[in-house]
């Protein structure tokens, strides 16, 4: 593993469908009579792409039922390639470093770019992807950058001593490589798809963009700093996870782990609760941001954690738009935000806080959008109710099923009061995990992607990683009421709906809401797959569905395509032995959701994640991202020796092509985080 603490549990993290357009095809099939309507432009001209989706569903007595499967699977690999099923073929689109915005440099292969190159440029390890339609052949792609690899992301020469923080420009630089792109994508008449390195929609959002805090907790005082008094103007955004994409058409990007920029070399530091309980320490991720930023050294600016942590909200059709960070869905460590309409309209957006033994919440507008008007959508995110979700056993005892129920974060409500360190509702948003400890929630197994089946009203699913701190050999306990807890540090035993002590492998689990309703308070749940490996005994062999030929370990991004298979994303250990032999690298599967079925469809390169996965509205076309290639760990095919150096970041900074040369083959200077395009070589729709 590298020195560096990548984040609270070793992984990093996917995306969601053609919202609006799943959407309006839907409404047409419910009210023909509106589409005079959706064929106007209010509609964004989108009637085109849906009549090729339902003509690729088919209606013939020969066309497969929507959400079948029928690739051949591939194999477990270790290798340095991605690897898709015959018939298939994946391009690369758009790599870390590639240029962004118009008059942008190209890529320096030793990474001696400036910040101020960095900050036009693709920025590094990409992550959440959303495709937002602009006609049949053209569209914007919205993604995230999580996190920067520090051995690959700077020149180094011959030097023991590479890192150095304290030197403003590098931190800088390391901001500039976080955020958000927007580009523009186009499918060529051969069918391939490519990037326009000029268009005015292109964009990159960085650490240093300033971003609008809405919202109750806006302007509140854990929020003010001495940059910014009102507490309404945050400067970045960071960890962006996973993202989501509203009815409305904008892009939501969730900020992860955000607690490990932050530290001090003040030796009197002694983090407060509210600090303890979000993971906020002295020493943070070893990034050091603190020494050449004073923004983040946790001394001097005690209240800009609280600035982070946030859903932010941008329109990736206007350029010139302010992002907003949407302080009403709550701060934690947000892996995706996963945006529905309720019966009624109103606005549901689930998100999972990737951290052992953190919970699962969800957020419902006050208001309602009208898929008439398309700027009703503005604000509905600023006001609403954010819940919880509690997991209760069902009749049978270890039957892998139950009920549950949404508990309101509100204030004044079941104990969120001042006399509990609750003065108002902002600092119920503020304290998240604390008013989530007070109410009684279920702590569960790292909650990361929630996917939603629009192919089935109120059916969703959420991604549980993995968790080897569910109390088996520690005296268990749970996050105390009072929010004292320090962030992981609970051993909370096993119940029904986190079923293993030690849970190396992660598991998947489907939830229904009460009358097919996305703003219920009620639900059943079931587990979907308990994922492990077969060729071990007992619990680690994984539920019935689980064979040596779909073998995996940490579900991490999931996502529902456009006919309803559900896909899956792994981000856990590639080391191939002991717990995870015959796993291979971190790979990606696809489940039928009837019959619980999982067929492999995809393996990625040395080292990496797989993560963030969209589709065009016709479901033809596929992106995901491969993150963090060339990160060493524990891969079988790591360099044997890091000598003359005394650690394996020192001699990939100075040997940055010893482990890794993905995605640019003999050419590359290091490895290079990237967005893949896939498509059927027939034409046909992705997994038939």
């Amino acid at each position: 593993m590298s020195d560096f603490i990548r984040d609270d549990d070793g992984a990093s993290n996917v995306s969601s469908n053609a919202h609006l357009h799943q959407l309006i095809e839907r409404e047409i099939a419910r009210n023909p009579a509106r589409r005079n309507f959706l064929k106007s432009g209010a509609s964004l001209g989108l009637i085109g792409i849906f009549g090729s989706a339902l003509a690729a569903c088919g209606g013939g007595s020969d066309a497969p039922a929507p959400g079948t499967i029928g690739f051949k699977a591939v194999t477990t690999s270790s290798g340095s390639s991605v690897v898709v099923p015959e018939g298939y073929t994946a391009d690369i689109l758009y790599r870390w470093g590639d240029p962004c915005v118009a008059g942008a440099p190209e890529f320096a292969t030793d990474a001696s770019q400036s910040w101020e190159a960095q900050e036009v440029q693709s920025g590094d390890n990409h992550d959440g992807i959303n495709f937002f339609p602009i006609n049949e052949t053209s569209g914007l792609l919205a993604m995230n950058h999580e996190y920067i690899n520090p051995e690959y992301f700077f020149a180094v020469t011959g030097s023991e001593d590479w890192y150095h923080p304290e030197v403003a420009a590098n931190t800088k630089k390391m901001l500039a490589g976080h955020g958000v792109s927007v580009i523009e994508v186009r499918k060529g008449s051969d069918g391939k798809w490519s990037y326009v390195k000029n268009s005015s929609y292109n964009r990159r959002i960085t650490g240093y963009t300033p971003i609008t805090l809405s919202g109750p907790a806006a302007g509140h005082d854990l929020l003010k700093t001495a940059a910014d008094s009102t507490g309404t103007e945050a400067l970045g955004t960071l960890n962006n996870c996973g993202a989501g994409q509203t009815p409305w058409g904008t892009y939501i990007t969730c900020e992860e782990n955000f607690n490990g920029y932050f530290g001090t070399d003040d030796s009197t530091f002694v983090p407060s609760t509210l600090q303890n309980r979000y993971g906020l320490s002295a020493a943070g991720f070893a990034y050091g941001w603190h020494k050449g930023d004073p923004r983040f050294d946790l001394v001097a600016n005690p209240n800009e954690p609280h600035r982070h942590g946030w859903i932010v909200e941008i329109d990736p059709y206007t350029p010139t738009s302010k992002p907003k960070k949407r302080t009403a869905l709550g701060r934690f460590k947000h892996e995706n935000a996963e945006c529905v309409l309720s019966k009624n309209n109103r606005a549901v957006v689930y998100s999972g806080d990737d951290e052992r033994n953190e919970y699962l919440y969800k957020f419902v507008s006050d208001g309602v959008y009208n898929p008439a008007n398309k700027a009703s959508g503005a604000n509905l995110l600023d006001s609403g109710t954010l819940y919880v979700a509690r997991f209760d056993a069902g009749t049978v005892t270890g039957d892998n099923q139950g009920s549950g129920v949404w508990l309101p974060l509100v204030w004044g409500q079941n104990g969120l009061t001042p006399e509990n360190g609750f003065a108002n509702q902002a600092e119920v948003l503020i304290k998240a995990r604390q008013a989530a400890d007070r109410v009684g929630a279920t702590m569960m197994d790292r909650p990361e992607w929630v996917a939603a089946n629009r192919t089935k009203a109120g059916e969703v699913f959420v991604a549980c990683t993995n968790n080897n701190r569910r109390g088996s050999n520690d005296t268990p306990s749970s996050n105390k009421a009072d929010g004292s807890t320090t962030a992981g540090s609970a051993r909370p035993a096993v119940d029904e709906a986190n079923p293993r002590a030690v849970n190396n492998w992660g598991h998947v689990i489907r939830w229904n809401e009460a009358g097919a309703d996305a703003a219920a308070t009620t639900f059943t749940w079931d587990i979907f797959v308990i994922a492990g490996n077969p060729a071990l005994e007992g619990a680690k062999k994984g539920s019935a569905n689980i064979t040596a030929a779909n073998t995996f370990n940490s579900p991490d991004g999931i996502q529902v395509d456009p006919e309803g298979r559900l896909w899956i994303q792994t981000d856990g250990s590639f080391n191939n032995t002991g717990d995870y032999v015959g796993q291979g690298n971190n790979q990606m599967l696809v489940a039928d959701i009837n019959t619980k079925a999982i067929t492999r469809f995809l393996v990625g390169p040395d080292g990496c994640e797989v993560t963030g996965v969209c589709w065009t509205p016709d479901g033809k076309t596929m992106f995901i991202n491969i993150q963090h290639p060339g990160e060493v760990g524990s891969h079988p095919n790591r360099p044997t020796s890091f000598a003359p150096y005394s650690g394996m970041d020192a001699f990939i900074a100075n040997n940055p092509t010893a482990f890794s040369k993905w995605p640019d083959g003999a050419s590359a200077g290091r490895p290079r985080s990237a967005t893949v395009v896939i498509r059927k070589n027939d034409g046909g729709v992705i997994g038939t």
